[in-house]
């Protein structure tokens, strides 16, 4: 009895053997003649002998497989990650053919790649890349690609992961380039070594040079704290802009960009601390100097913001919210005389005072008027400020003028 279940258990194992060996030729000859879907249908058949193949036949399973998926180019994005997926599984089989099967994966999806990207279809063209990647990870510039692309289209997530990996993989992009004066046209132009070399030697190009790239590390983690923000993760964000402003110390934008993040965080103290740094860097950035006037004056500190609002009118005649912000600062005075006022007795002492608040005020409207004048001369239909320069002439007995204003207020609510 032994001996018969001996030769049936072999005579079973040569028959599944036979049967794998069967599909799997089956596939092969239907991959030659390009029926990818017949490949697929052989080796599914196949797989349910998966169980008895010896490693050999494995190898050869998943390295069909992968060609199957890949259908010479033809297939999906989803088929390509199944055809990278089976020829990791391929392991040290097939070497020299999973490499060039690989390569011209890369260059068929990177061929889509430029394609989508010339047509401006950066999302197509982000994913084509990072599956160039993906089939060829020492080409890292490929994965670069794919994150600037997803940036273009506000694909933040993508771009985040991507940029992440490039962050983690301490990618910079940094490369030597070699280049040559197009002796026709004057332009320079860049080209491989050996490119280089020869049209420089058949005098088409002159003046050839050579010179280190710089790296893209700062703009990597730039866009990753750049995307936080977008997605209002401010802690995050507030570590990663630390970490791209150690890479650009000078750059005002992302100094600027962390201090908005701490003004959305309420932080107005360390806002006004880096906005102040920022106009050390930049001291002739009006944008600046005003961000600094209106902390100032919701501060209460409202000498040093008519200080930054008389630099912002210095750095920019026309920046038209300066000129109004100081009108308000100037007429925000006018409560405390106003209340001092209606407190005074019938006295004369009392009637006295009166006179001189009187006077005081009337000095802050003319010290207001030339702010607003100015603002309504920039921009003529303001007309917060004609509605604001009409009430201070009624107020100071200046009929003309408060009839001309009052018409011209007229006009621009009949305009609206």
């Amino acid at each position: 009895m032994k001996k018969k279940l001996i030769i049936a258990l072999a005579f079973s194992i040569s028959a599944f053997s036979f049967a794998q060996k069967k599909e799997l030729k089956s596939a092969e000859k239907a991959i030659k003649g390009s029926n990818f879907a017949e490949a697929k249908a052989a080796l599914n058949q196949a797989k349910a002998l998966m169980s008895s193949m010896d490693n050999k036949s494995k190898a050869k399973y998943y390295y069909l497989l992968g060609q199957a998926f890949y259908a010479n180019g033809a297939g999906s994005m989803q088929d390509i990650d199944k055809a990278l997926e089976s020829l990791e599984n391929v392991k040290d089989a097939y070497v020299a053919e999973v490499g060039e099967l690989k390569q011209n994966m890369t260059n068929g999806v990177l061929k889509k790649g430029n394609k989508a990207y010339e047509a401006k279809d950066f999302s197509t063209a982000s994913k084509y890349f990072e599956h160039a990647y993906k089939m060829s990870k020492r080409d890292t510039l490929f994965l670069y690609y794919a994150a600037a692309t997803a940036v273009n289209v506000k694909e933040y997530d993508r771009a985040l992961k991507l940029y992440e990996e490039l962050k983690t993989l301490e990618y910079t992009g940094i490369q030597k380039e070699y280049f040559a004066i197009n002796a026709e046209t004057g332009e320079e132009e860049v080209f491989d070594k050996a490119t280089r070399d020869l049209y420089v030697k058949t005098k088409t190009h002159i003046k050839p040079g050579e010179r280190v790239t710089e790296s893209k590390k700062p703009e990597i983690v730039k866009n990753i704290a750049l995307i936080y923000v977008s997605n209002g993760d401010n802690e995050k964000a507030i570590a990663a802009i630390k970490d791209a402003r150690a890479e650009t110390p000078d750059d005002i934008d992302l100094l600027l960009t962390e201090a908005n993040v701490h003004f959305k965080m309420g932080n107005k103290a360390e806002f006004q601390r880096l906005l102040e740094i920022a106009t050390e860097k930049d001291p002739k950035n009006a944008e600046l100097q005003y961000n600094l006037g209106v902390i100032a004056g919701e501060s209460g500190d409202n000498e040093a913001a008519k200080k930054y609002y008389d630099k912002v009118i210095e750095l920019d005649p026309n920046y038209i919210n300066a000129y109004i912000n100081m009108s308000a600062l100037i007429l925000n005075s006018e409560k405390a005389i106003v209340d001092e006022m209606n407190g005074l007795g019938t006295s004369a002492a009392d009637d006295k005072r009166y006179d001189e608040l009187r006077e005081a005020r009337q000095d802050l409207y003319k010290t207001a008027v030339p702010y607003l004048d100015k603002a309504l001369s920039i921009d003529s239909k303001n007309i917060n400020a004609a509605k604001t320069l009409m009430n201070i002439y009624s107020v100071l007995g200046e009929t003309d003028k408060f009839k001309a204003m009052k018409e011209r207020v007229e006009a621009m609510e009949g305009g609206n």
